[in-house]
């Protein structure tokens, strides 16, 4: 049996703080690594936890991304690769902007439409098969105004089954290396 921290609903909670984070930050930023950590590990040092509000997980943003690193690149996925976590990271999100070309018959576009800016946001935990992969494609100006003058507060996120694979791969080969045998 898993732990509470170690859950698909933990993630899904996780994972929508980031978006949140990342929402805040604003359009063109650079990719943004979160280590989560049991919040039972770390509520010592959050002034403001409410025990009845506390998510199983807490983000802790990882500043440490070259800045040379473009998003949807191979070096970012490699440099996400040879991240190795302690025993305590319960998991990571990955949050970084690409360009994405909808081709589903519900979207109503064409198959050659063009790209348009996105988010994609890749978390996974440690126990085998909790992972999570959302995208939020940027409104067009059209649809900002259609929508009303709070539009750009609305998040709207898509998901689905084998979204990003590689990134998810990638994620879960630092979780699973012991840091123990680099010393």
């Amino acid at each position: 049996m898993s732990s509470p921290e170690l859950s698909q609903p933990a993630l899904n909670k996780a994972m929508r703080e980031a978006v949140e984070f990342v929402h805040a930050e604003g359009w063109e930023a650079p990719p943004t690594l979160f280590a989560l950590v049991p919040t039972s590990l770390v509520a010592d040092q959050l002034a403001e936890l409410n025990e009845e509000d506390a998510s199983p997980l807490t983000l802790i943003v990882q500043d440490n991304i070259p800045e040379n690193i473009e998003p949807g690149s191979e070096q970012l996925a490699d440099y996400v690769s040879r991240v190795v976590w302690p025993h305590e990271i319960a998991g990571v999100i990955l949050a970084q902007e690409i360009k994405f070309r909808d081709t589903s018959a519900e979207s109503g576009q064409s198959a050659d439409s063009s790209p348009r800016p996105a988010r994609l946001f890749s978390g996974v935990l440690r126990e085998e098969g909790v992972e999570l992969t959302l995208l939020q494609v940027h409104p067009t100006e059209e649809e900002l105004e259609a929508a009303g003058p709070f539009a750009q507060d609305d998040i709207q996120l898509r998901g689905g089954p084998d979204v990003a694979p590689g990134v998810i791969a990638a994620l879960r080969y630092g979780l699973e290396q012991d840091p123990d045998e680099l010393d």
